[in-house]
């Protein structure tokens, strides 16, 4: 179920960025490791982010330990 809803997160991180435009060297690859692996959390966080819940289980799952710890608040943005 996990694997089948990261696949489907690649997905729509390739149709989301195929608004913007089509880079040709990078077409089918996706961020984060996506849809085999998981590499690069911020970059599945950011997508998590920008989509919404629900969209990207990997990136919701790393927002929600954050929160968790006390490193995540919606209200305020530090870096």
């Amino acid at each position: 179920e996990l694997a089948a809803a990261y696949a489907a997160a690649h997905v729509d991180y390739l149709a989301r960025r195929a608004e913007l435009g089509q880079v040709p060297e990078i077409e089918g690859v996706s961020a984060g490791g996506m849809p085999t692996r998981v590499k690069c959390l911020h970059a599945l966080l950011g997508h998590a982010l920008a989509a919404g819940a629900g969209v990207n289980p990997i990136g919701d799952r790393t927002l929600e330990v954050l929160r968790e710890r006390g490193l995540w608040d919606p209200e305020r943005c530090s870096c």
